[in-house]
């Protein structure tokens, strides 16, 4: 994904989701063909790079985030943004979800691992690590950094490269080399413990 497709220079998708959130709900009908083909392209993204949910499709990943924001007792997303950044957080949820309904099932539990995560990543974490373990300490590192977090969640759940982070944070391309490295070795070292 592109920082152009991130944002919203005319400020049509930010309008529809207010209105959406004010309780218009014919402005979601109005959203959600503008924002449909880059969910549908985040959502392959997490599929793709999460074995052990082949069963489940884009369409049905979109609309399991939106069975979510539908029923959130508040909603609260700023802007196009945001919409797209609260999905990938979604879907990652949805898919941690699932991964430990996996964990729990009698045959076949345990056998789901996130080994691709890490691949992506360039971790040197286990292969055996489980997901929620690892969500966990997604979560620990939001606490620490949340930029730094925020930074993993947009290279990996949304796909971007590291010169569309920085242009998208409005930082330096060496400061998200420099606080992508530190997420790695912070995430190592905390999964190892």
């Amino acid at each position: 994904m592109t920082a152009e497709a991130m944002s919203d220079p005319e400020g049509e998708i930010t309008r529809l989701l207010h209105r959406w959130q004010e309780g218009d709900s014919t402005s979601l009908d109005t959203l959600l063909p503008e924002v449909w083909a880059e969910l549908r392209r985040i959502a392959a993204h997490e599929l793709r790079a999460n074995a052990g949910h082949e069963t489940l499709q884009p369409t049905a990943l979109i609309n399991d985030v939106f069975v979510r924001l539908l029923g959130a007792s508040q909603l609260n997303i700023h802007d196009r943004k945001h919409l797209f950044t609260t999905a990938a957080k979604l879907m990652r949820q949805i898919l941690i979800d699932r991964a430990r309904a996996q964990l729990r099932e009698k045959r076949g539990g345990g056998q789901w691992q996130r080994a691709d995560f890490v691949e992506a990543m360039a971790l040197p974490i286990d292969a055996q690590t489980e997901l929620p373990a690892l969500d966990q300490a997604l979560d620990a590192l939001a606490q620490l950094d949340p930029r730094i977090a925020h930074i993993v969640e947009l290279r990996y759940f949304v796909g971007l490269e590291v010169s569309e982070v920085a242009r998208l944070l409005e930082i330096d391309e060496r400061t998200v080399y420099r606080d992508w490295a530190f997420a790695r070795a912070w995430l190592r070292k905390r999964m190892e413990a």
